[in-house]
């Protein structure tokens, strides 16, 4: 699990989803923490409208198959979302607004 701690001097955080060697995705840990908070959010409301469409959905019509794209896809957002809140939340903590 990549936890980010804001005394250690690694920029670029990768997310827990990357599934590489060299992590293709990553979060700059010094990018503005709205910016990052905005990232999180998209992520996390992308997810929630795709669980309340599940909701909503019959799946008499759906192939099997589909069940393990769809979770794939709201973990990936959701896993992400959650990465880029962690981080926002930390810079936060620490922020101070400009004079």
């Amino acid at each position: 699990m990549n936890t980010w701690n804001p005394s250690t001097t690694d920029r670029y955080l990768p997310l827990q989803t990357n599934l590489t060697d060299s992590p293709p995705l990553i979060i700059d840990t010094e990018a503005n923490p709205q910016d990052i908070l905005e990232a999180a959010l998209q992520r996390i409301r992308a997810s929630s409208d795709l669980l309340k469409t599940l909701h909503c959905v019959c799946f008499k019509h759906g192939d099997v198959e589909d069940i393990p794209h769809i979770t794939h896809a709201l973990y990936l957002l959701a896993q992400d979302g959650c990465d880029l809140l962690q981080v926002a939340q930390q810079r936060m903590m620490g922020w101070k607004a400009p004079a």
